[in-house]
């Protein structure tokens, strides 16, 4: 019973973390919207303290491995599993320089995670064709432009027994189409600490771990397949690895 009521307490010191240094930041965050792109920095550099911060008062650790494989100037398509709320640090903890997610429009209804969203996300409606083809178009702009975007293949968080969902197409089309590096990266851990649809979160570490880019100079689109199934295959296996090894202790 005690352990109960302490785990309870620990989720509400979590949550409190999680939203306060939010809602303080928010002005900084969605700078954008008030300044324009030239705020874009300091809307980045927020997101950062904010993931910093967190990591820093919530009892949960993020590591990263293979961060040499990072480049600061090298625009890449970062493709990402997603388990649980508590991979979105992972992002701007250890992604270098400026980044674009894609975001769901249900995102964008969320009380200020929604104005975060709506400011840092390319935002698509998936149940608009016209909304897909857009969405892709802008970030197939910022790519070329050297800005890099991060996508989860999977399309939604896994709740599934497997380690990957199958993956769509969309980021490895886009990959190819612009010649942009795919930069495989796995975020371990986090669903077991706050598992989908469950307020039952608890102090431990995320791993964060990056893989060889995988180059699509010289693909074209009937490569996709190919692509697709070499990059669940790396982050399939990162992901097993890093299980195997938390056994191990």
């Amino acid at each position: 019973m005690f352990k109960y009521i302490l785990l309870k307490l620990y989720a509400v010191w979590v949550l409190l973390v999680l939203i306060s240094f939010m809602i303080l930041l928010l002005p900084f965050m969605t700078s954008p919207i008030l300044f324009g792109e030239r705020s874009r920095r300091l809307s980045f550099a927020a997101i950062k303290m904010w993931a910093t911060t967190f990591a820093s008062l919530s009892g949960i650790r993020y590591k990263a491995i293979g961060t040499e494989h990072l480049l600061k100037h090298k625009a890449f398509i970062y493709v990402c599993n997603h388990t649980s709320f508590l991979d979105a640090p992972a992002m701007p903890l250890f992604i270098p320089g400026q980044f674009r997610p894609l975001g769901k429009k249900e995102l964008g209804k969320i009380p200020v995670l929604g104005m975060i969203v709506k400011t840092v996300c390319v935002m698509v409606d998936r149940s608009s064709t016209e909304s897909r083809k857009k969405s892709v178009e802008k970030l197939i702009r910022l790519i070329r432009s050297g800005i890099s975007i991060f996508i989860f293949p999977e399309g939604t968080m896994n709740r599934s027994e497997h380690v990957l969902k199958p993956f769509y197409d969309g980021a490895f089309r886009m990959a190819i189409e612009t010649k942009a590096p795919i930069m495989p990266m796995v975020v371990v851990n986090a669903g077991k600490l706050l598992p989908p649809k469950t307020g039952n979160v608890r102090p431990g570490t995320v791993y964060v771990k990056f893989a060889e880019p995988i180059i699509t100079e010289g693909l074209t689109q009937e490569d996709v397949p190919t692509i697709k199934a070499k990059t669940f295959e790396v982050m399939e296996k990162m992901i097993i690895e890093q299980h195997q090894k938390q056994a191990v202790k």
